[in-house]
């Protein structure tokens, strides 16, 4: 038998490992600006065309190299920073030069000029799929500026794969956005088809972040800062107000490293309890710095996971430090001791007491209980409830008392009549509302059971796939049309989903750099629902598919009816309750959701029977 075990070439072997350092063009971005700022650089741009397919293009002003240097960047397992093992764990910079670059000139074809302070000519060479094409002399500024083309080139089954524009853009900004912020001392500037997008000064972290997500946030960050022998925190959370239903604008960075890291995200919500509501994601720009002993950084290949010595203290130490500095800027929840306006008018309030109200007041049983001595804390339990009738009538003696007008006003009646055990009677059927999200009704059979929520979604469903089969929905004005502000890196989405959007009655228009106006909604949806409903729209589309603008449209108008329903009407009203019933069955399929979820189910006479013996 012949042998069959080979070596891989140098070229396939490059290729394998492209596929794992290089998946898409934010990972050639990632790479390249990590490289620039070990260079030393103090100003660096980045170019990118058509999302990185056609051009990733770093400029930097670092140190440069050496032609030999410049060459040897290319070669597998090159390295300036690793002499032996133990270096892999107290590495502080980024990466280092030619730690990718053997990988992404496997799977393109690219240029580089370099050069150092003390050359007079740097060095130019040009690659494509690992072979060296050319290397020569070259007059070129100091730095370095490289240059990858055509990703993917000569692996069409990867370039295959790559998703929209709209999603490799928003991937190479996610990357830019985060070296950006953990280098607020250099200048960086980020160019798309040739359109200046960012043009970022040095300046101080605060001045990086709204010159990253606008100038809304100069009034919405508090400071955080505290040392310990263990663990230095540093940098901005978002006040209250900042928080939105969206993900993506969280960061930490360990050792100005950016990181995911569940168990610290959940230390820092969980200091936000109270202040924001349950489904909210605070803001946060937070840097840590530890022993880098005490960490392990080489738990994933791209070392945004991390495995700490000690998570516990790394959680309470976090915990704390977000409370200290809510605490300290006036952030904590506190208590209104103010009366309402309703209660400051009453002329009980206003106008003096007279002597028969003191006297009524002194003989009463209250003012006794804590005048008496020894008596301020104690209740007789014998008769102590029975003596809070005699302060019920004393109010009630009083004309314009709450208590008093409680009696003529209230809509919630002290005694449930037995007529209101009855089933109402709406349209010849009775309807029962259950626990505030199921109807229940009779049929032939038996009782017929609807979940509220669903019901909705299947009626907005069918509402707008007629309205999106029409094609020119009328949209519903809103009275005062709604400036929506997105994450840069949700621009693209949304920009790209708004001819779907118009499609269902949303009437939104581009502003500028990260805004949009609502002007319209689809009719029928109630004002005010319009951002959250975006909001929703938004974080289902990029979370739940890796394509989000490739999605069906059937698929959208799912999100969106599941959306829609989350704001559901008062069901109180008998005639709610029976016009959603009449809607729901005049729908094409009335029992299920879009999603597949069943919408109502029937429970027969004979399993009633059953139930009662």
């Amino acid at each position: 038998m012949p042998d069959i075990i080979n070596l891989l070439s140098d070229r396939i072997a490059n290729q394998i490992a492209a596929g794992e350092v290089i998946q898409r063009p934010a990972s050639a971005v990632k790479e390249l600006l990590e490289n620039a700022i070990d260079a030393g650089a103090s100003e660096i741009q980045l170019v990118i065309k058509d999302a990185g397919k056609e051009l990733i293009q770093v400029i930097d002003n670092g140190k440069g190299m050496s032609p030999t240097d410049a060459r040897m960047s290319f070669e597998r397992h090159a390295t300036s920073k690793i002499q032996k093992i133990e270096d892999l764990f107290s590495i502080r910079t980024m990466g280092f030069r030619g730690e990718a670059l053997a990988s992404m000139a496997a799977v393109a074809q690219m240029e580089l000029k370099t050069r150092q302070a003390h050359d007079e000519v740097g060095s130019h060479i040009i690659i494509e799929g690992s072979e060296v094409i050319s290397q020569e002399p070259y007059a070129t500024a100091i730095g370095t500026n490289i240059m990858l083309k055509n990703l993917f080139f000569n692996v069409p089954a990867r370039r295959n794969f790559l998703k929209s524009n709209t999603t490799e853009l928003r991937n190479i900004l996610d990357e830019f956005t985060r070296i950006a912020l953990a280098y607020p001392a250099i200048t960086f500037k980020y160019f798309s088809n040739g359109v200046a997008q960012y043009n970022l000064p040095t300046g101080s972290l605060k001045s990086r972040i709204v010159g990253l997500f606008g100038s809304s946030y100069e009034k919405k960050l508090v400071p955080v800062s505290e040392q310990t022998d263990f663990l230095n925190i540093h940098g901005f959370i978002g006040k209250p107000d900042a928080a939105t239903k969206t993900r993506g604008l969280q960061y930490f960075f360990l050792n100005n490293r950016f990181i995911k890291n569940n168990y610290l995200n959940h230390a820092l919500v969980q200091a936000y309890q109270g202040l924001i509501e349950k489904d909210n994601f605070p803001f946060y720009v937070l840097f840590l710095e530890i022993d880098p002993a005490r960490v392990d950084v080489n738990v994933h290949p791209t070392k945004q996971e991390v495995k700490f010595d000690d998570d516990k203290l790394m959680y309470a130490y976090l915990n704390a430090a977000v409370k200290h500095s809510l605490a300290r800027n006036n952030m904590a929840p506190s208590i209104d001791f103010s009366l309402s306006s309703d209660i400051q008018q009453l002329p009980s309030v206003q106008l003096p007491a007279s002597q028969r109200d003191i006297a009524s007041a002194q003989s009463g049983y209250l003012s006794n209980s804590f005048s008496g001595k020894n008596q301020a804390h104690f209740i007789d339990k014998k008769d102590g409830l029975s003596r809070w009738k005699d302060i019920y009538q004393i109010a009630a003696s009083i004309p314009d008392h709450p208590i008093n007008q409680q009696t003529t006003q209230s809509t919630i009646p002290s005694v449930i009549s037995t007529q209101e055990h009855a089933p109402l009677s709406v349209s010849k059927q009775n309807v029962l509302l259950v626990q505030g999200n199921m109807l229940v009704t009779t049929v032939k059979s038996g009782l017929m059971y609807i979940n509220i929520r669903r019901a909705q979604e299947r009626i907005w469903y069918e509402r707008l796939m007629s309205q999106w089969e029409d094609g020119n929905t009328p949209s519903q004005r809103v009275l005062f049309p709604l400036t929506y502000e997105v994450a840069p890196q949700d621009e693209g989405l949304l920009l790209e989903l708004l001819p779907d959007l118009s499609r269902i009655g949303f009437d939104i228009t581009h502003f500028g750099k990260n805004t949009f106006v609502v002007q319209g909604i689809p009719s029928g949806m109630s004002s005010g629902e319009e951002q959250n409903i975006l909001n929703e729209l938004l974080e289902q589309l990029k979370h739940e598919s890796n394509n989000a603008t490739a999605l069906p449209a059937q698929q959208m108008l799912v999100k969106v009816a599941q959306r829609l329903a989350q704001y559901i009407d008062n069901m109180l009203q008998p005639e709610r309750q029976q016009a959603l019933i009449d809607e729901l069955f005049a729908c094409m399929q009335p029992e299920y959701t879009a999603g597949g979820k069943k919408v109502f189910g029937v429970m027969r006479k004979e399993e009633l029977d059953e139930l009662l013996g």
